[in-house]
Order: C-alpha cells, then structure tokens, then sequence
C-alpha cells in the first residue's frame, strides 16, 4: 500500500496533508478565494460522480500525477508506476490566487493543456476506498472547479496500457491564463506565495522530483532556471 503524508512546518505556513484536507475549510484553508469562484462541497460531489459514471469499464482507476500528486499525493494507492499521458503537455496557465500565491500578488500553478506528451506517475486506486480517495482528491484539485477531470490512455514504464483520470485546464475558466511564456510567467512564480508556501518552492519540487526519476521536461528546467535567476537578482539588489 502507497500513501505519503507530508508533515507540519514552522512560520504559519501550512502544509497539504490527508488530515488537513479532511479537516479543511475550503473557504479559509487555501487563502482568500473569490466567492464567485468557489465550489461547494456540492458541486464537487456532482462533479466526481459524473465523472465516475463515464468510467470507461469496470477495471482499476488509476490517477496520472504530474505535478505536486508526483511527490505528494496524500491518497492512498496499490501501485505507483511511471508513465507517459501522449496528447497533453504540462503548462502554468493556471492564475494562482490561493495556496501559493494570493489575488494581490498572484503566481501560476500547473494544469495540462492540449498538445505534446508529459511524463508523469500513475497511480491505481483501492477499489474498497474508492470513493473516499476520490472524495479527498476532489476537495484538493477542484475547489475552484478549475480542472476538467479526464478519462486519458497512459502508457505505464512496463509498456501496460490503462485507462487514468488526468486533470486538463478548463480554458473557460475565469483563472485560465493564455500566456505561457516564460518572461511572462517566471516574475510571477517567483515572487508569490501563500498559506501553502511559495510558488517557486514548488516548482522546484517538480523540478527536482522529475530529476530524481530521470524524467525530461527542458520547458520546466529552463522556467526554473530563469526563476533562480530572478530571485538571485533580487536577493543581490536587497543585499
């Protein structure tokens, strides 16, 4: 059985653990979300049960991470393996206004848009805790209802085939930022930060956890590098 907690750390900053998640209160947890644009716990119960009812067959669900769920997922899984999502690329085209970043001095966080492949994990899910994996996974990447939770082929690192839940950007969106460019986007990410921490500190995990697996990503090294650049620069002015 996989399952991996993060644990507390000092300054106020909180940190996304199973017990947090179950215990939050989306409207406070995250930071200040805009009214209009928080789910209840309502919508999101429609939302995961209208996804499941478009389960393409009774076998396992797997779960694709690519981001933050790479190295700290939270849910509980029988099996992790690596794997490849063909059609979908990673993207910071996300306005981030909670968790890492805040609506005065906002970041951007990760979502898959259309195009390319991404490297990532998949994860399948226990079967007799199903809905309440899903339950908790839900409250963390939908509060907004920012994602489109998709039914996607992955190709695992053994050559299996399955069939995995990927959540893609939602270009309707109110927080959905076209530009990606790294001049446009490496001022933000480097200077915003929230209840959760920073939102460099983050992809910096991404960077490192992609490393360690031996997972190339050049668009996500050179954003991180221009990134550590940034904040070098600004480290140097203040000192």
């Amino acid at each position: 059985m996989y399952a991996r907690m993060a644990v507390s750390v000092g300054k106020g900053r909180r940190v996304l653990t199973r017990d947090f998640l179950e215990q939050a209160d989306c409207q406070t947890a995250f930071g200040t979300i805009e009214a209009s644009l928080l789910w209840s716990a309502e919508q999101r119960a429609a939302s995961l049960a209208a996804t499941l009812a478009n389960r393409p067959d009774a076998s396992p669900v797997w779960i694709f991470g690519y981001g933050s769920l790479m190295w700290n997922p939270v849910f509980e899984a029988d099996e992790v393996a690596e794997s490849t999502l063909d059609g979908w690329h990673r993207a910071f085209c996300l306005r981030l206004t909670a968790g890492r970043g805040t609506a005065c001095q906002p970041g951007r966080m990760l979502a898959l848009r259309e195009g390319g492949a991404t490297t990532g994990l998949a994860f399948r899910l226990p079967e007799a805790k199903l809905q309440d994996e899903l339950r908790l996974l839900w409250k963390r990447e939908m509060i907004t209802g920012c994602y489109l939770p998709t039914w996607c082929a992955l190709t695992l690192a053994d050559e299996r085939r399955v069939t995995a839940l990927a959540f893609v950007m939602d270009p309707r969106h109110p927080l959905y930022e076209a530009d990606v460019a790294v001049h446009a986007i490496a001022p933000l990410i480097a200077t915003a930060s929230g209840p959760l921490g920073s939102n460099a500190q983050y992809l910096f995990s991404l960077e490192q956890e992609l490393a360690k697996r031996g997972m190339e990503d050049a668009a996500l090294r050179e954003l991180a590098d221009k990134v550590r650049d940034i904040q070098q620069r600004h480290h140097q002015l203040q000192g």
